[in-house]
């Protein structure tokens, strides 16, 4: 049965509007997910002194930006309270995994770990089919069910990428760490890879599939009012004809979300065996996860 949404609080971030908080869902054996330990978010760029505080309040020990090294080089870094900005600049301007350890005890560790496929490249069909505003060539590009279907590729290449992979895993372990929680996980919009690693977590945590979902597509109550602001922007500027034809890169889809989990039952007999033998996860990493984020 979907629990409320209302469980997925917001954190309050004015810069980054999809930041929430996994706290409050319950698993199949009536345990609860504790507030404050597993963050979901799109980007820290924007953040504002006041989110900052907000932030910093969170008391987070960890921040994994899942973003490609062309989104970090035309949004800029994270911008992550005690962390010094040259450094972060220096590890998020990487095309491979970079961490930038904190510098106090009590400070928070960066991890940089770039997902994107080439063949998939969301950012880059978006900025090339802005670059040239060419209406015929956009829609040649994203029309007829094009953008749905570049989409479906990507979440079906979460799941069939051994590199994806591995960097999915990699914030899991991240999240099953001794003292390795609280921990934010974002990318760009925090939608795709960041809505398919709250997948897994709750998956993995045995939260039933309906509030899988429900978390999935709160982004697009959450994002809504910057994605009709965009796409009424590139309208006016004259950056495209058809400004529409973006929705389906913006949004949150559950036939997207149905892909990537079509994709795991096709390789795999169980998520269990996903888990094992798709992640390279065991159950050390499980426990941990447990025993970090369920009450």
């Amino acid at each position: 049965m979907t629990q409320p949404t209302e469980t997925a609080r917001s954190l309050g971030l004015r810069g980054a509007v999809n930041a929430r908080d996994l706290g409050g869902y319950r698993t199949a054996d009536g345990r609860v997910l504790k507030p404050g330990t597993a963050l979901r978010a799109d980007a820290l760029n924007r953040l504002g002194e006041d989110d900052l505080a907000l932030l910093a309040a969170h008391g987070l020990r960890q921040i994994v930006d899942l973003r490609s090294l062309d989104e970090v080089r035309e949004a800029g870094p994270d911008i992550v309270p005690g962390l010094p900005t040259a450094e972060i600049a220096a590890a998020e301007l990487s095309a491979t995994p970079v961490t930038v350890e904190r510098t106090t005890a009590d400070g928070i560790t960066l991890h940089h770990l770039p997902v994107f496929a080439r063949d998939f490249d969301i950012y880059v069909a978006l900025r090339n089919a802005l670059a040239d505003r060419d209406a015929d060539k956009q829609r040649a590009l994203l029309g007829d069910g094009r953008a749905e279907d570049m989409m479906i590729g990507l979440y079906r290449w979460f799941v069939t990428d051994a590199v994806a992979r591995e960097r999915f895993a990699t914030v899991i372990r991240l999240l099953a760490e001794p003292e390795g929680t609280p921990l934010l996980f974002h990318c760009s919009a925090g939608k795709d890879r960041t809505g398919w690693t709250a997948a897994l977590v709750l998956t993995a945590l045995d939260v039933d599939r309906d509030t899988v979902y429900a978390d999935y597509l709160l982004t697009n109550e959450r994002s809504a009012a910057i994605v009709e602001h965009v796409v009424d922007s590139f309208g006016t500027r004259g950056l495209m004809k058809e400004p529409a034809l973006l929705l389906p890169i913006f949004r949150a889809d559950r036939g997207y979300l149905d892909a990537a989990f079509e994709e795991v039952a096709a390789g795999w007999p169980t998520f269990q065996d996903f888990w094992r033998d798709g992640l390279g996860l065991d159950s050390a990493v499980l426990d941990g996860l447990r025993a970090n984020l369920l009450a």
